[in-house]
C-alpha cells in the first residue's frame, strides 16, 4: 500500500468545490469506485491505497478539477468511474505475485501468465468468461476456484452447467434419465472435481445437491443464490440461452463462462451466444474476459502443434 501527497493548482475554490462536490460526496464516490481512501486540507490532497490505483486515482482528481469549472454531473463521474475502475484492475491483474488455488489435496499453480490473470480475475469478479482452444486450462481452473471457494465456505454449492449440444448429438438421442443423459457432457468437469477434491467427497456433495449438475435448458426461471456457476462449452449456446444463464446469477455467486468460439458444434446458420457475448458485454463493469491462445496450451506439446496446424488452415 502506498500514501501520496500532492496539491491542486492553480488554486480556485469554486472548482475545489465542484470537484469535492456536497460534504465531499463525489470524493466518496472516487474511493467507492477505487477501493482507496482520499483526504484533503484545501487544495492539499492525501490518497492511500494500492500503488498502482493511487496513481490512476491522482490523475482522475488533477484532470476531473481542471474540468470541474461547473458542477458535476454524478452519473457522467460514477461512467467514468467504472470505466477508470476496470482500466485499474487489469493493471493489477498484471502485477505481484502469480495467483494460486488451494483446496485440501492439491495447490495449483498457473502455468504462465495468462492462466494467472484467469484465476486473479475470478477472485475479483462476478461474471468471467474464459475463451480459447483445448487444453489451455480454462475448464480445470474454473473448477479449480469453484471447489476451492466451496471449501472455503465462501459459497455453500456448485452448479456445473452445459448446453446439450454436442456433434450433433442432443439429450433426447441419449439413453436413460436425466444424469444419465447430462453426465457425458459434464465428464471433463467431474474429472476435475474427483482430482481436487477426492471421490467420496464429490459423491457426497453430489448426493446432498451440494454439487448440482444441469443442462442449460433447466436453468430458466432459477435465480442462483450462493453459488459458483460455470457454464462450459458456451459456444454451442445461442443468443438468447447466454442470456438467460446470465440473468440466473443471484448474490454472493461467482459464474465462469468458458469456451471456444472455433469449435461450435451449433448449425452453421445459428449464432453462437458467446461470440455475441463478447461483443455486447466487452464494456460492461464487473465482467471479466480472458483470451487464451495456442501459447497458452498446456496439455501434450502436440496438442499446441495441432492447435497451430488448424488455425493456419482456417485462415487459409
Amino acid at each position: 500500500m502506498q500514501t501520496v501527497h500532492f496539491e491542486l493548482f492553480p488554486q480556485n475554490i469554486h472548482q475545489l468545490q465542484n470537484l469535492c462536490g456536497h460534504c465531499d460526496e463525489n470524493l466518496h464516490l472516487i474511493e467507492r469506485h477505487l477501493a482507496v481512501e482520499i483526504g484533503h486540507r484545501g487544495f492539499v490532497f492525501k490518497i492511500f491505497g494500492p500503488p498502482v490505483i493511487v496513481k490512476i486515482a491522482q490523475q482522475f482528481i488533477e484532470e476531473t478539477y481542471m474540468l470541474a469549472t461547473d458542477l458535476l454531473d454524478l452519473h457522467e463521474l460514477d461512467a467514468t468511474l467504472q470505466s477508470k475502475r476496470n482500466h485499474a484492475q487489469s493493471l493489477i491483474d498484471l502485477e505481484g505475485e502469480p495467483a494460486q488455488i488451494k483446496t485440501s489435496k492439491l495447490t495449483i499453480k498457473p502455468k504462465g501468465p495468462n492462466q494467472s490473470r484467469y484465476i486473479k480475475r475470478i477472485f475479483n469478479h462476478d461474471i468471467n468468461f474464459g475463451i480459447g482452444p483445448a487444453g489451455t486450462g480454462k475448464t480445470y481452473l474454473a473448477v479449480a476456484c469453484a471447489a476451492a471457494a466451496l471449501e472455503q465456505e465462501k459459497v455453500s454449492r456448485i452448479i456445473l452447467v452445459r448446453p446439450a449440444v454436442e456433434a450433433g448429438e442432443n439429450l433426447g438421442f441419449l439413453p436413460g434419465d436425466l444424469m444419465a443423459k447430462v453426465d457425458p457432457y459434464l465428464r471433463p468437469m467431474y474429472d476435475a472435481l474427483y482430482e481436487l477434491l477426492g471421490v467420496e467427497k464429490v459423491t457426497r456433495h453430489i448426493e446432498r445437491n451440494v454439487i448440482e449438475v444441469a443442462p442449460l435448458a433447466f436453468m430458466r426461471g432459477r435465480t442462483l443464490s450462493d453459488a459458483f456457476i460455470i457454464l462450459d462449452e458456451s459456444q454451442n449456446t445461442s443468443p438468447e440461452q447466454m442470456k438467460m444463464f446470465l440473468t440466473r446469477i443471484g448474490f454472493n455467486s461467482t459464474a465462469i463462462i468458458t469456451g471456444d468460439i472455433t469449435q461450435t458444434d451449433l448449425p452453421k446458420n445459428k449464432i453462437s451466444g458467446l461470440r455475441q457475448g463478447i461483443e455486447v458485454l466487452a464494456d460492461v463493469p464487473g465482467i471479466s474476459f480472458t483470451m487464451f491462445d495456442n501459447r497458452d496450451v498446456v496439455r501434450h506439446p502436440l496438442v499446441q502443434k495441432v492447435v497451430q496446424a488448424y488455425e493456419k488452415y482456417e485462415r487459409n
